[in-house]
């Protein structure tokens, strides 16, 4: 990761997760889930869109990893919101599946709040394979 991306492309990672951010914050403050809103609202759609098409300039820089990250954030919500909504159907699962609608609300709070933080002190997000700082 030793290619320096340009302002406008920080910039729009700072964007990308802004518009995260705001998709989970509405579900925070109203009646649906935050990973219901974060998944489901547009401005998380369209992050995600930007994120794959702006994926290829980002390659070889700090940014790239954010990129990876807000994708993972999304679709790895996207499997938990799957299975708790099967385990809702199952009516005796209902307490799991609330619960578990909540720990990914938190969840994607936590990932993006954090995303958001490391992109400000211009650090790359960690892969799982090397020491956080």
């Amino acid at each position: 990761m030793n290619v320096q991306p340009s302002s406008n492309l920080i910039n729009l990672t700072f964007v990308i997760y802004g518009l995260h951010l705001f998709s989970a914050v509405v579900g925070l403050i109203s009646s649906a889930f935050i990973v219901t809103a974060f998944l489901t609202g547009w401005p998380s759609l369209i992050a995600v869109i930007l994120n794959y098409a702006k994926k290829a300039e980002v390659k070889g820089s700090f940014l790239e990893s954010h990129f990876e990250w807000q994708i993972k954030t999304f679709w790895f919500s996207l499997i938990g919101f799957a299975i708790a909504t099967l385990l809702f159907f199952t009516i005796v699962l209902i307490p799991v599946s609330i619960a578990l609608f909540l720990a990914l609300g938190v969840w994607v709070l936590y990932r993006l709040v954090r995303g958001f933080l490391r992109l400000s002190d211009r650090l790359p997000m960690p892969s799982g394979h090397e020491k956080v700082t």
